[in-house]
């Protein structure tokens, strides 16, 4: 029976605990999109953790949807990262890069002026996230084949620079709406040719993708995001147990290192549905997760691992946290995205600090 403190192989990943820092956006990068120091700071010091999943990063200056995320498309970018991930090795601790394209999930301010992109010309309803004044989000442009080729060697490119910058593998964001996910659900994939209709159509830009981090870094040391209810971004689709059954039952085939899904516990969700599709690909629970519901999952096995978000956010030293059943620190929603300052990023006590 796994606990919180039990190890975990999930391929090459040799994790010493079950519990994950979940991808967090934090905007804390330059302009430029690299990694600053403040940044080495905050990741090691929730070394702790069985693995870090990195904030969302971009693998290219049309990929993005928000200021100061980090990338990795550049030199500089690839320098950054390397101060994290040594601070995170330093501290005895295993951390996975998220690549990622947004997709229509931006603006033309955001991309020099040019139109987000998409599997088709379908409009997100509300407004872009923090840009002022408000606006609504564009109708996108539907990428052509030659484009989505050229961004499937650009997912390529930034594992390369992943494994350049020294993180220990890589996670594909394939979830909450971006461009992964856009091909994926048919609410946004309208398209005629290769990339939709059929589900393995649709699943298509998913696999296509995926097979290139697995020549770069070996299918032990790549993970997939993905979530098939279909709540952020105005997604849905009309089938979610076959879309995401077909795509874990394709990726279980390639033997990747895991899949993490954002779901509720709920009597809808049908992650454990997708484990047994993937014939048993490792597979991490996340979405608002007690610490109750994380050890019984653990028990039960309906997930090999547990993922927190927010809570990691504001308890750097989580995983002892939840080992002793100690109280959590409250967050703090000042500064949680894109200042530079200390102040509701590095600042939060430890247990050992608060005694």
């Amino acid at each position: 029976m796994a606990e919180l403190n039990t190890p975990l192989k999930l391929g090459a990943l040799a994790l010493k605990n079950r519990v994950i820092m979940a991808p967090l956006t934090r905007s804390r990068a330059t302009a430029e999109r690299v990694p600053t120091a403040i940044m080495a700071e905050y990741y090691a010091q929730r070394a702790s953790s069985g693995l870090i999943i990195s904030e969302a990063t971009v693998i290219s200056e049309e990929a993005n949807g928000y200021r100061n995320t980090p990338g990795l498309f550049t030199d500089a970018q690839v320098e950054g990262w390397k101060t994290v991930t040594q601070a995170v090795h330093d501290k005895g601790g295993l951390i996975v890069a998220q690549l990622w394209h947004v997709g229509r999930v931006s603006d033309p301010e955001l991309l020099n002026g040019e139109t987000p992109v998409s599997a088709s010309n379908v409009k997100q309803a509300g407004q872009v996230s923090l840009l002022r004044p408000k606006r609504d989000f564009v109708a996108p442009r539907p990428l052509e084949i030659e484009e989505i080729q050229k961004i499937i060697e650009q997912f390529k490119q930034a594992a390369i620079r992943a494994k350049q910058a020294g993180f220990d593998g890589v996670e594909l964001h394939g979830a909450n709406g971006y461009l992964i996910d856009q091909f994926l659900q048919t609410k946004t994939n309208k398209r005629t040719d290769i990339y939709g209709g059929s589900v393995e159509n649709r699943v298509r830009f998913l696999l296509e993708v995926v097979d290139q981090l697995i020549e770069v870094w070996g299918a032990d040391r790549v993970g997939v995001h993905l979530a098939p209810r279909g709540d952020e971004h105005d997604m849905g689709d009309d089938d979610p147990r076959e879309t995401f059954g077909y795509a874990m039952e394709q990726l279980g085939k390639r033997q990747i290192a895991f899949f993490f899904t954002r779901e509720y516990l709920a009597d809808d969700s049908i992650s454990e549905y997708l484990k047994q599709r993937s014939g048993g690909v490792p597979y991490i629970a996340n979405m608002r997760l007690s610490r109750e519901d994380a050890i019984q999952l653990l028990e039960t096995g309906k997930a090999d691992a547990v993922a927190f978000g927010k809570a990691y956010i504001a308890n750097p030293d989580l995983y002892e946290r939840l080992i002793q059943d100690a109280p959590l620190n409250e967050l703090k929603f000042e500064n949680m995205i894109g200042t530079n300052v200390p102040e509701g990023y590095i600042d939060y006590p430890t247990l050992s600090e608060t005694v």
